[in-house]
C-alpha cells in the first residue's frame, strides 16, 4: 500500500512539474509566474504605452499572472484575456522571427493589428529597430508565427 501511494504521489508531481515547465516554455514569466515583468498588457494594447502594473490589480490567465494599473484595466482584461496576451508568450518578436527566444525590454514594443509585440534591447542590439527596418511587418509575423509553433514548446 505504501509503495502504491509513493508511485501515485511521484506521478502527480511529475505531471504538475511538466505542466509548469510547459507554461515556462510558452510564456516569458519569472519564478512567480508573473508575465511582462509586471507591466500591464492593457496599457500596451489600449493605450499604446508601457506602464508597470501594481499587485492590488492582478489576474491569472492560463496559470500566468498579469498586473494592471487600475481596476478598470483588470476588468477589461478579465472580460477578454486572450485579446491582451502578448505575442509569442512575451518573448522578443524579432528573436522568434530569427528562430530564438530572448527576453525583451518591456519598454520596446509595437502595437499593430490589435496585437502587441515586444523586443529585445541592449547596448549592442535594438531588435525593434531591426523589425521596423525590414518594412514588411506581415512577412515577419508570418515567419515568426511559423517559428513559434516549435519555439513555444522548447526551453530557452
Amino acid at each position: 500500500m505504501n509503495t502504491l501511494k509513493t508511485i501515485v504521489i511521484a506521478c502527480a508531481l511529475l505531471v504538475s512539474t511538466s505542466i509548469v515547465a510547459q507554461d515556462k516554455m510558452a510564456n516569458n514569466i519569472d519564478n512567480s509566474n508573473i508575465a511582462l515583468q509586471g507591466y500591464s498588457p492593457v496599457s500596451y494594447l489600449d493605450l499604446g504605452i508601457a506602464q508597470k502594473g501594481v499587485k492590488q490589480f492582478k489576474s491569472e490567465y492560463n496559470k500566468v499572472i498579469y498586473y494592471f494599473t487600475s481596476a478598470d484595466q483588470k476588468a477589461a482584461f478579465d472580460k477578454n484575456p486572450a485579446k491582451y496576451t502578448p505575442q509569442y508568450g512575451g518573448f522578443c518578436a524579432f528573436g522568434v522571427y530569427a528562430g530564438a527566444k530572448f527576453r525583451p525590454d518591456p519598454n520596446k514594443f509595437i502595437v499593430k493589428d490589435g496585437k502587441y509585440f515586444l523586443y529585445l534591447y541592449n547596448i549592442e542590439l535594438d531588435a525593434q529597430q531591426l523589425w521596423l527596418a525590414e518594412k514588411n511587418h506581415n512577412k515577419l509575423v508570418t515567419v515568426a508565427n511559423k517559428n513559434w509553433t516549435k519555439l513555444g514548446k522548447t526551453h530557452n
